[in-house]
């Protein structure tokens, strides 16, 4: 018996010392934010820097910079899907997105997930922000009935205190902080775990309107929806942000179970609503426009996870991964000022140009990734899923993230690794596809009546390696010497997209 007991305790103490060895790991997901948003990026390409990033500039000195990353959408909430699925957009029932808190949601009820990905590994898991797409509420005057959006001016018949399906909890977080669709877009209001938590004391549900908002400063950048009595815009990134390092300070207590941290920042989406101060650091009117402001606040929140991963210290065990659901926003302010967010690429968010879906992309992991890397490989966001699953161990079934690859071997400094042969990706409201390959890029474009997404026609080609700005002089699609490689793209294009058969062209 007695040998027994020395059995367990050395064998209970294997199972603690793996756990601590384990990284803790936070990945970032900003919103809107271009390559030409970080100050270490922007010194890659010109010294035109209106705005320093320091932590993000820290963390790209410390860890490895991508320089050809791109964003699976140029638009929010198809990305936000394919990086927590790590499928590409096309894989699931809305290709172009599904925007509404009210509508069903994308992910199927066994599909991986980021959370449950991490959760099987034996982490303790944690979803902060904006969620971005569907999710179940019941309906006001029939709980047993979920309710549905009517695309409606006011969608009042819905109970929007507690997410009965389909959000964070259910999909492998353990613990969860989550604004349903960012601070732009109805509810107006914030969920602990997938409840409304009242933001004050004499916090009702109301009608939240541009005439309540204006009041405040700020105009709703989607329609007036139901919400919290005491929704404001500007206090929702140190909500966000002190919800994080309580969540980190509690987390660490236990030392044997690492935690993971999806964290989904409101910045820098519209109404641009800056914190007044943030970490005793004034944001709101230190920049040249207010887009600015809330680049600004987005550093400030990094630097918040930071310090509280030193004063925790657990700074040294922390695998941290930023990068962006899509490319950066034009605002006239701020282009005033001298500012391109997309930095020297062609296009905005939206567009299926480099500048919709180049994306920043920094991964730091002090001891394992070599400082001051810089690697030129094509990545996409969908990776995140895969190399995560590498460095834990796990074994992804073919069914699932089946778009990821594993960005591990090019962390680790094995610079001949290729995860990707080909990139896919997409633009936003136009309706194009882009595929990518060997410096050749091939923009297609859907026809838009055509609601199975059959009808395409490739309408430009690049060659990025001679042409990295896009030039439209330079659009290789009429010149018949390239109509062979016009002819390979597209059939890839259209192989690719059809290598599920229970997905189909969409």
């Amino acid at each position: 018996m007695k040998g027994f007991k020395i059995y367990v305790l050395l064998l209970c103490s294997c199972i603690c010392v793996y756990a601590q060895q384990q990284p803790n790991v936070i990945v970032v997901l900003a919103d809107d934010i271009g390559t030409g948003d970080i100050s270490y990026y922007r010194n890659l390409q010109s010294q035109n820097i209106v705005v320093e990033t320091p932590t993000l500039d820290m963390l790209s000195e410390g860890g490895m910079v991508f320089t050809d990353a791109h964003s699976p959408a140029a638009l929010c909430a198809p990305t936000r899907y394919a990086i927590m699925t790590g499928s590409h957009c096309y894989r699931s029932y809305a290709p172009w997105g599904v925007w509404g808190s009210y509508q069903p949601s994308p992910i199927e009820e066994d599909q991986l997930t980021l959370g449950k990905l991490m959760k099987r590994a034996g982490y303790k898991t944690s979803f902060f922000g904006k969620w971005g797409f569907g999710m179940d509420f019941a309906k006001k005057d029939d709980p047993t009935e979920v309710y549905r959006s009517p695309r409606m001016k006011h969608e009042i018949n819905v109970d929007i205190t507690k997410v009965i399906d389909k959000g964070p909890v259910q999909n492998g977080f353990d613990y969860s902080f989550m604004y349903p669709a960012g601070i732009q877009a109805e509810p107006y209001a914030v969920y602990e775990n997938g409840k409304m938590m009242p933001i004050k004391e004499d916090s009702e549900i109301v009608l939240i309107t541009n005439e309540r908002t204006k009041k405040m400063g700020f105009k709703l950048d989607k329609k007036e929806g139901l919400g919290d009595s005491n929704w404001n815009a500007f206090n929702a990134g140190e909500l966000l942000a002190n919800k994080a390092v309580n969540f980190i300070k509690s987390a660490t207590e236990d030392t044997t179970q690492p935690f993971f941290m999806y964290y989904c920042s409101q910045a820098v989406h519209k109404p641009h609503t800056p914190s007044k101060v943030l970490n005793g650091k004034e944001i709101r009117g230190a920049t040249p426009s207010n887009h600015l402001d809330m680049v600004k606040e987005l550093d400030v929140q990094m630097e918040m996870l930071i310090q509280t991963l030193k004063e925790q210290g657990v700074y040294d065990n922390t695998l941290f991964i930023f990068t962006s659901d899509n490319g950066g926003l034009r605002v006239s302010g701020t282009l005033k000022a001298g500012h391109k967010s997309s930095g020297i690429y062609r296009g905005s968010k939206n567009q299926c140009y480099e500048g919709g879906t180049r994306v920043p992309f920094i991964a730091w992991w002090p001891g394992e990734i070599n400082a001051k890397s810089i690697s030129a490989e094509p990545i996409l966001g969908i990776d995140i899923l895969a190399t995560l699953a590498d460095i834990t161990n796990q074994t992804i079934a073919e069914n699932q993230a089946k778009d990821s690859s594993s960005l591990l071997d090019l962390l680790k400094g094995n610079e001949t690794s290729k995860p990707h042969d080909f990139l896919i990706t997409q633009s936003g409201t136009g309706k194009q596809g882009m595929i990518t390959k060997n410096g050749w890029k091939l923009i297609i474009q859907f026809d838009k009546k055509d609601k199975t997404y059959n009808t395409m026609t490739p309408m430009a080609l690049f060659n990025l390696e001679e042409n990295i700005l896009e030039k439209e002089s330079e659009n290789l699609i009429d010149n018949p010497e390239y109509k062979a490689k016009i002819t390979e793209l597209f059939e890839l294009y259209k192989t690719t997209r059809i290598s599920d058969a229970s997905t189909g062209i969409r």
